[in-house]
Formats: C-alpha cells, sequence, structure tokens
C-alpha cells in the first residue's frame, strides 16, 4: 500500500527515548551492569494522517513527568508542518526479576535537566 505499517512507529518513540537519554548524558549499558531496565508500562498513540515509504520524518520526544520509578515521555512525529501521530509512553524502571525500583538519582537529575 505504499504506507508506512502502524507498528513501526513505536520503534521510531523507541529510538527517540533512547536518543533523548543519551543526548541527556544518559548511560543504558551502565544501568544494564548495574541489573537495571527501562521497560514500556503503557502506550497511547493516536494516528493522525499516514506516513509513506521514503519520506523524511520528523520526532520530537520529550519527557513530560517523571516520578521516583517511572518517566512518561511525549512523542510527535511530523512531516514537514503535518502532525502525523502522536504518543504517550510511560516506562518503569526495573531489576532482571521485573521488581520496580527507584531510577539511580543521577539518572533522575539528567532527566530533569532537559
Amino acid at each position: 500500500m505504499g504506507l508506512l505499517h502502524h507498528s513501526n512507529y513505536l520503534t521510531y518513540f523507541e529510538v527517540g527515548r533512547t536518543e533523548l537519554f543519551r543526548t541527556q548524558g544518559g548511560n543504558y549499558r551502565k544501568m544494564e551492569e548495574l541489573g537495571l531496565f527501562f521497560v514500556v508500562v503503557r502506550i497511547d498513540v493516536q494516528f493522525k494522517s499516514p506516513a509513506r515509504y521514503d519520506e523524511v520524518l520528523t520526532l520530537r520526544t520529550s519527557i513530560v513527568r517523571q516520578t521516583p520509578a517511572k518517566l512518561e515521555h511525549h512523542y510527535e512525529l511530523s512531516r514537514g508542518n503535518q502532525l502525523l501521530s502522536q504518543a504517550n509512553t510511560v516506562i518503569a524502571c526495573v531489576n532482571a526479576d521485573g521488581i520496580v525500583q527507584r531510577i539511580p538519582e543521577d539518572i533522575i537529575q539528567k532527566t530533569s535537566d532537559q
């Protein structure tokens, strides 16, 4: 059909989160070495207009809320000035057993300095 499949949007949002974390000085490998992981616990996507293959798209990702164990992100995917999709996610910090943990203080500080 020439349209971007809806499942690919989730991958774009994950890349947006990862790159935001990196640009804020975060180090996911270090978190994993500490036995901590960020997992998606909720995602809400609103599709407004389809993206087509081979289009240049812009993704804006921001943290809109944080708690001691969760980060909430907002995403806007656009083509030029046209909003194609927006989404919100909640990610939680967990240990290797999936038990919710506090986000390390230096990680919280980096995300709040955005």
